[in-house]
C-alpha cells in the first residue's frame, strides 16, 4: 500500500489544490452560499429566490396597501460526476523520484478544474445570452485600445441593471489581456496588490471597476470569438466536494491504484448580474 496514506487528508489536498486553481467557480466569481455537506451525485439544494417589495407613498391618516411577496424555488442539482484514476508500480516507484504521487495527485486537479471552469463558464453564458445584458459583437483591436471600452459598456450594462458594484469582475481570454497591458488604464496585478489580491488564482488587474481574470477557459462559440463574461458573485452559486481518495493493492499486479471522486453542481440564480459581450481580438 502507498506508503502513509491518509483518504481523509489526501481529499482535502487535492480539494485545496483544484480550488487554487479555479476561476470561474472560485468564491471571487461564483459564491458558495449553498455547498452544505454534497453526499453523492444526485443531491439537490432548493434555493428559494424572492421577490422585491413595492415602494410606496405614505398619506397620514390613510391606510397603507399590504402585498404578499411572492417567491420562486430553484434547485441546484449535484449532477456533476469526475474521476481520475491511476497505477502506483512498485518498481516504477521505487526507481521514481520521491513526490511524483502527489505530482500526479496535482495535475489531476488541474484537470479537474478546467472541467469545472468550462462548466461553469457554459452555464454563465446561457444565461446571460440574448438577455438585455448581451452586447453582442465586439471588436478588441490591440492597436487602438478597444479593449478597455468593451469593460466600459460591460460595466455600463451591469449599472443600468441595478447589480451591486461591489466585487465586480471580468474575466478574460489570454488575447484580449494582451490587448489590455498595451492599454495605460489597465493596472496589472502587481501594480494593485493590496493585503494578497494578487495571489487570487487567474487575477491579473484591475480596470473600468471590474477585477480581471484571465483564463483559457472563456468560452468560446466559434473559433476567434470570445464570450467574455463579467458580473458579480451574487450570480452563480457552486458546490462541490471530493467524495472520495482511494488508494487499494492491485490484484493482479505488484502495485497501487489510486482513484479520485469529484462532485459539483451550478446554478446562475441572479442571471440579470451577468454582461456578455462576443468578443473577436485583432492583432
Amino acid at each position: 500500500m502507498i506508503d502513509d496514506f491518509v483518504p481523509e487528508i489526501w481529499s482535502a489536498n487535492l480539494l485545496e489544490h483544484l480550488r487554487a486553481k479555479l476561476v470561474y467557480a472560485s468564491g471571487a466569481v461564483s459564491n458558495r452560499n449553498y455547498e452544505g455537506d454534497i453526499a453523492e451525485a444526485g443531491d439537490t439544494v432548493h434555493i428559494t429566490k424572492t421577490g422585491d417589495p413595492t415602494i410606496g407613498t405614505y398619506t397620514a391618516e390613510s391606510d397603507i396597501s399590504v402585498e404578499s411577496i411572492t417567491d420562486d424555488t430553484r434547485a441546484l442539482v449535484i449532477d456533476q460526476a469526475k474521476y481520475f484514476a491511476f497505477d502506483v508500480d512498485d518498481v516504477v516507484k521505487r526507481q521514481a523520484l520521491g513526490g511524483w504521487v502527489a505530482d500526479v495527485t496535482r495535475s489531476a486537479a488541474y484537470k479537474l478544474a478546467n472541467a469545472v471552469d468550462t462548466y461553469i463558464s457554459g452555464l454563465m453564458y446561457a444565461a446571460v445570452h440574448n438577455t438585455t445584458n448581451d452586447l453582442s459583437d465586439q471588436t478588441v483591436d490591440i492597436s487602438d485600445n478597444t479593449g478597455y471600452a468593451v469593460l466600459v459598456n460591460l460595466r455600463k450594462a451591469l449599472v443600468k441593471a441595478n447589480v451591486p458594484m461591489d466585487g465586480l469582475w471580468a474575466i478574460v481570454p489570454p488575447e484580449m489581456y494582451a490587448a489590455l497591458l498595451q492599454d495605460n488604464r489597465f493596472i496589472n496585478a502587481q501594480a494593485s496588490a493590496d493585503g494578497g489580491t494578487a495571489l487570487r488564482n487567474g487575477f491579473v488587474g484591475r480596470a473600468a471597476g471590474f477585477d480581471i481574470y484571465e483564463s483559457n477557459t472563456v468560452p468560446q462559440n466559434s473559433t476567434g470569438i470570445f464570450n467574455v463574461i463579467a458580473g458579480s458573485p451574487l450570480a452563480t452559486t457552486f458546490a462541490e466536494q471530493i467524495n472520495s481518495v482511494e488508494a487499494q493493492r492491485r490484484e493482479l499486479r505488484f502495485g497501487d491504484l489510486v482513484k479520485g471522486l469529484h462532485l459539483y453542481g451550478g446554478k446562475v440564480v441572479y442571471p440579470e448580474a451577468l454582461a456578455h459581450a462576443a468578443v473577436t481580438v485583432q492583432a
